[in-house]
């Protein structure tokens, strides 16, 4: 038991927790959670909720190809209501020979295009509407692309939120780390000044900074959280995570001198041995760097209520009209253009051919008699044709997309179940994390901080020790460390009604 202590050293003490009770019991300000300042170098970008949606949209890759899609599908609906191209052919004859009775070769001469040619053209006729078809069946993929790029968007800014959130989750948890550190640093050089007064013993100095351990450790445990959720959202964001600025997390960014190292056991027996006065203990930790560099600094109230303002009703109305619902429905519009441009296969298409030859050849000029003589030969043909023996090729296909569009269907169906299955249980977590929040809004951190304040004037009457008092404290941070992950569930399950239900502004404004 301290108590004989702290009865003799009762006033020395009591100064010390009206300096202790404010440091130790430290608030950080429901106005600064996730905005006070972090030892990071003045240029590191600072980045909101607001400005990460907008970089999202202008720079998101995934989103960036969706789009390439939209204009592939335009391109290939240009391609698609087109005729099909007429072909132009143009030939002559190169050269000529003539045959002997005797199995011979003669009169063989080089022809010019001057003296004969051939031209002709050939042109497909559609039947069946089999343009009409396609173009529409093009402007289904249209459809279907855009909605991609919708589906895309949704995706990413729910991943951008979840990530940006738990990087906030863990700032504010630095924060409230950080602010112990300093209130600890504080108390410590009080009861190292009441040490070189006389007024308590080395032990409970050494019981303290043997039990302020565990806060250091929170400190790295968030810094790492901090930086590891700030590297997950650079991606999203077409940036690079490594692209930070030097010097990020030492202390001298922020003016602060490092504690000098502690001595180590030895050194001070010997000095002890050598009739020199024992030196006040020194820290435990002496940490030089605070946080890993960051390619950006994550801002946000994080304290900052959100009401939905929505029913379960609305919402559940709105699943249907969800990106990725949407995209199957539209899939589904699109097997069906593409079966009956299957079936107007049925009407065969014909072939419509025409030509003109003209010749200047002695033995293609026919005998017309008397004094005319004939200089050249012309003649022009028509020609029709049609595909035969098609009918099981076109039942086949038929077939093919029939069974494609039941898959389509089918899939689409499904699409729509597991987007309310999606809702369902959005819900639910949407309704657990607010009765978790109102536990701890609703009084949970003022008992804490209550319990804190009845034990430290306890430790002023006597009948605490030291220790309950680091105790209390450390039942206070574990609170403000759960109310901060009830903030966190909360807010990520409104990004999650969002998600599942496609109805926009549901999820926070930070």
């Amino acid at each position: 038991m301290l108590l004989p202590v702290v009865k003799r050293g009762l006033l020395p003490l009591a100064g010390l927790l009206l300096g202790l009770a404010p440091a130790l019991a430290q608030r950080p300000g429901a106005e600064t959670l996730g905005n006070a300042r972090l030892p990071l170098p003045p240029n590191t970008p600072a980045l909101t909720l607001t400005l990460a949606e907008q970089m999202l949209v202008e720079r998101n890759l995934v989103v960036l190809a969706a789009r390439r899609g939209v204009d592939l599908a335009r391109a290939q609906r240009l391609v698609a209501n087109q005729l099909p191209p007429p072909t132009v052919s143009i030939g002559n004859t190169a050269a000529q020979f003539n045959e002997t009775a005797r199995d011979t070769f003669a009169g063989a001469r080089g022809l010019g295009p001057q003296n004969n040619f051939n031209a002709s053209l050939t042109v497909v006729v559609e039947r069946g509407g089999k343009r009409g078809l396609r173009t529409r069946l093009a402007d289904e993929n249209i459809s279907v692309a855009e909605a991609q790029v919708m589906d895309a968007l949704r995706g990413q800014i729910f991943t951008l939120r979840q990530n940006f959130l738990a990087a906030l989750q863990a700032r504010a948890n630095l924060e409230v780390a950080l602010a112990n550190r300093t209130s600890l640093d504080r108390t410590e050089g009080l009861l190292r000044r009441q040490l070189r007064d006389g007024a308590i013993p080395e032990g409970d100095l050494l019981r303290f900074q043997a039990n302020r351990v565990q806060f250091e450790q929170d400190v790295t445990t968030n810094a790492l959280a901090y930086a590891q959720n700030v590297a997950a959202l650079a991606p999203l964001l077409a940036s690079d995570a490594a692209a930070f600025q030097a010097g990020a997390g030492q202390l001298g960014a922020m003016g602060l001198a490092p504690e000098a190292p502690a001595e180590a056991p030895a050194q001070r027996g010997r000095a002890a041995r050598r009739g020199a006065p024992a030196p006040v203990a020194e820290p435990p930790t002496a940490l030089r760097t605070i946080l890993s560099p960051v390619a950006f600094d994550v801002r946000g109230r994080f304290d900052a209520g959100a009401e939905l303002g929505l029913g379960r009703d609305e919402l559940a109305a709105a699943v249907p009209d969800r990106p990725d619902v949407m995209v199957a429905l539209r899939l589904a519009g699109a097997a069906g253009a593409n079966r009956l441009l299957a079936e107007a296969a049925r009407s065969r298409d014909v072939t419509v051919g025409a030509g003109w030859t003209r010749t200047r050849m002695p033995q293609n000029l026919p005998q017309i008699g008397g004094n005319l003589s004939p200089t050249a030969n012309n003649q022009v043909g028509l020609t029709f044709s049609v595909p035969i023996f098609t009918s099981g090729i076109v039942e086949g296909n038929i077939g093919v997309a029939a069974a494609q569009q039941g898959q389509v269907e089918a899939q689409a169906r499904l699409a729509l179940f597991q987007a309310r299955a999606d809702f369902a249980g959005a819900w639910a977590g949407y309704e657990q994390a607010r009765a978790l929040l109102a536990l701890y809004t609703g009084g949970a951190i003022a008992r804490a901080e209550e319990s804190y304040q009845i034990t430290e004037r306890a430790y002023l009457a006597g009948g605490r020790s030291l220790i309950d008092v680091m105790d209390a404290l450390r039942t206070l941070n574990a609170t403000r460390a759960a109310a901060n992950n009830a903030r966190f569930t909360y807010l990520l399950a409104l990004a999650q009604l969002e998600q599942a239900t496609g109805v926009s502004g549901i999820a926070p404004k930070l």
